[in-house]
């Protein structure tokens, strides 16, 4: 939990400093907020995670240009950047590096036949890419003010990825291989020698 609320960090300022001021404040806080986040990590000693990296460099990016033109349209690109980014790294990996992230990712945890795997590494790609439309037509529709857009950044998003995980456990859960303790598989293998 403690790891999942520091992982929010800026998206959680973002939004408070919305609360307070307005778009170009809040963006400004997220990217120190960013800053503030890599610089911690470096100052413990941990190991900085590629999603820490990525998560920065596009926020400084589409907080940059925001910043810097003025223009709001750049940070609400930012998340849909972010997930298609996500999506196009776990479809290229699969379809032309031949590597299953979501394999690689979970491997140890979790058994699973290679099938299950390559929809799992694919559900997970369709989710972001549909994230990421789903974000562009709330920020862009004009059917959205802007503080709805803050809202569903913050709140929708992390409501979909929430009910996403939930049921892509369940389907988990269904696709897991079982696999026996060793000492009944020992145990079974003795009963077949003496026979």
């Amino acid at each position: 939990m403690k790891k999942f609320l520091f992982d929010l960090f800026p998206l959680i300022l973002f939004f408070v400093a919305y609360r307070f001021a307005d778009i170009y404040v809040a963006t400004a806080v997220a990217i120190a907020a960013a800053v503030l986040q890599i610089l911690w990590i470096k100052l413990t000693g941990k190991p900085i995670e590629t999603m820490h990296w990525v998560n920065f460099a596009v926020i400084v990016f589409f907080g940059g240009a925001t910043l810097w033109l003025q223009n709001e349209a750049f940070i609400k690109w930012k998340p849909t950047v972010l997930y298609w980014l996500f999506g196009a790294v776990l479809l290229v990996s699969k379809y032309l590096m031949g590597r299953n992230l979501m394999q690689k990712l979970l491997g140890e945890k979790v058994s699973m036949p290679d099938s299950a795997w390559g929809k799992l590494n694919l559900s997970w790609a369709l989710f972001f890419l549909a994230a990421g439309g789903l974000n562009l037509f709330v920020a862009f529709s004009g059917l959205f003010s802007e503080s709805q857009w803050v809202n569903f950044k913050v709140f929708g998003l992390m409501a979909l990825l929430i009910v996403f995980v939930i049921a892509q456990s369940i389907w988990l859960g269904k696709h897991m291989q079982q696999d026996e303790p060793k000492e009944a598989l020992a145990g079974s293998e003795s009963k077949e020698n003496k026979q």
